[in-house]
């Protein structure tokens, strides 16, 4: 078999999703570490007044790029952005932009997907299930297709304990719901959602399984493979560790929790945290389109699916999870935290709950009641509201384990030659989970918060302030409740002189001890 940049070699890709945070990672590896691709063309709908062109052209500008930037300065000449929309009939493509595609594209990736775990089921549906079924399409015009390319999410069937890399059939016909969604209006929708999605936590896990379905029944005689990543985080490696640039996910937790604002969250200590590092993902996804598209001709009659998951291979816990962020932040804090870093993963609902409102909602009034006095406008509550509705949505995710079978992703790394293991690796295993932690904490803040580590002095200066105020506070409230309390008690004060004379007797005997030995 040739090695998968030989494979690349004058091939023309067509990829979904590039602007997004997968999409981003798997462009720039491509055209890195795959220098001999012809074209790679991306499909893009213009957003807040700029056109396709311009928002690609403001994407490979980003610090993703710059290595890809010093080592090939003209890598953006193979980029050509497509004006689309895949919510629109024919992805709203030209007639003369679908013939282009039709002549010369070999592989395709389809990365586009909406993330919101709690989006209206019509929108999910429309963006999940009717785009791929549109891409599918669009792929059997193709005339030298060689692979399509289908990215999923490990979660598609999160309503089974042990996940085999299969396609499952789902609950509902999709073509039904289809039709059915068509007529209803949305307040039906809102309403029958619960019942139709059964199991499964959220609109997001539910269309992504019918997609997953849909590929396999209408894909007829393409070449298809499907990626099924768990939950995506910063990079392990490429193009340098601990890239990130959104909120999504844990980073916005990992950031709460920096900043000190989140201090309790529902989540069992023993689940298993299946955090998945984007290049790994990437390097599977390059890695499987080569073996795909180089098998062609004797390809296996069933659907390669790849579950690219790390709980089964390199276990990582929700318990580490915590113990990661809450030392790494103290360490290398970051700039005007509301307290001291301290997140505390709890699996009793009440007992979370009872924190939230000590921990989250009455500092949050606090504070604001603060501003409002010095003429400013409050916002904590706001911010703890958008945190407590992130958390309620990964909450499901942080309570529950799973088993996946990856024999498949294992049968893939066994494929690829020594070189193309360094060159494309996704071998978890020699994944040390406390360095990566320690990359993805210091990437939220050099690359989303956009902080300098020239500021850590005074992040960390500002943060043994904050110790020392909380220090003094609750030594002043125990002063104070411990004196209204001997106040009005009788035994109380006995119990207090009782210690206190204790510890003056313990005192006197530890200073004659130490003169005896003297």
């Amino acid at each position: 078999m040739v090695t998968i940049s030989e494979y690349y070699e004058g091939k023309t890709v067509l990829i979904t999703g590039a602007t997004g945070f997968m999409g981003k990672v798997l462009l720039e590896k491509l055209l890195r570490s795959c220098p001999g691709v012809k074209t790679a063309y991306v499909l893009v709908r213009s957003k807040a007044g700029q056109a396709p062109h311009q928002r690609v052209a403001d994407m490979v500008n980003c610090k993703l790029f710059d290595r890809l930037r010093e080592e090939q300065p003209d890598f953006a000449e193979k980029i050509v952005a497509m004006n689309s929309d895949l919510t629109l009939p024919e992805l709203d493509l030209s007639k003369e932009d679908q013939e282009t595609l039709a002549d010369n594209v070999n592989i395709v990736f389809h990365c586009a997907a909406t993330i919101r775990f709690n989006e209206p089921l019509k929108d999910a549906v429309q963006l999940n299930v009717l785009a791929t079924q549109k891409m599918v399409a669009l792929a059997h015009k193709i005339k030298q297709l060689e692979v399509f390319i289908h990215v999923s999410t490990a979660y598609a069937n999160c309503d089974r304990k042990l996940i085999e890399e299969v396609v499952y059939p789902p609950p509902v016909d999709y073509k039904k719901l289809v039709d059915t969604l068509d007529w209803m209006d949305d307040k039906l929708v809102s309403v029958m959602t619960p019942k139709l999605i059964g199991e499964r936590p959220n609109t997001y896990t539910y269309t992504k399984a019918l997609a997953e379905y849909l590929v396999q029944q209408e894909g007829g005689n393409l070449n298809v493979a499907i990626i099924r990543p768990s939950i995506v985080g910063a990079s392990w490696i490429e193009p340098f560790p601990g890239w990130i640039d959104n909120f999504n996910g844990p980073s916005g937790i990992f950031i709460a929790a920096g900043k000190g604002i989140l201090r309790t969250m529902r989540a069992s200590n023993n689940a298993v945290a299946d955090l998945v590092p984007v290049d790994v993902v990437i390097n599977t996804t390059l890695a499987a389109a080569w073996y795909s598209g180089s098998q062609r001709h004797n390809r296996p009659r069933t659907m390669l699916v790849y579950n690219c998951t790390t709980g089964g291979i390199n276990p990582f816990h929700w318990g580490e999870v915590e113990y990661c962020v809450n030392t790494i932040f103290k360490t290398n804090p970051l700039e005007q935290a509301f307290r001291r870093p301290n997140v505390n993963l709890r699996s009793n609902p009440f007992t979370n709950q009872y924190w939230t409102t000590v921990s989250h909602t009455l500092p949050a009034l606090l504070y604001d009641g603060y501003l409002r006095l010095t003429g400013q406008k409050p916002r904590m509550m706001k911010t703890i509201k958008r945190l407590h509705k992130a958390m309620m949505v990964l909450e499901y995710f942080t309570s529950h384990s799973w088993v996946w079978n990856t024999d498949n992703v294992t049968m893939l790394m066994n494929q690829m030659s020594p070189d193309d293991r360094k060159m494309f690796n996704f071998d978890v295993r020699q994944l040390h989970w406390a360095e990566y932690m320690e990359n993805y904490c210091m990437g939220t803040k050099k690359y989303v918060l956009n902080e300098e580590l020239s500021g850590l002095p005074a992040a960390r200066k500002h943060l043994t302030k904050l110790r020392n105020i909380r220090y003094t506070f609750n030594t002043l409230l125990v002063v104070v409740l411990w004196r209204v309390f001997i106040a009005r008690s009788q035994m109380a004060r006995n119990i207090w002189y009782f210690v206190v004379n204790l510890c003056f007797k313990f005192l006197s005997y530890f200073r004659a001890s130490s003169t005896l030995r003297h």
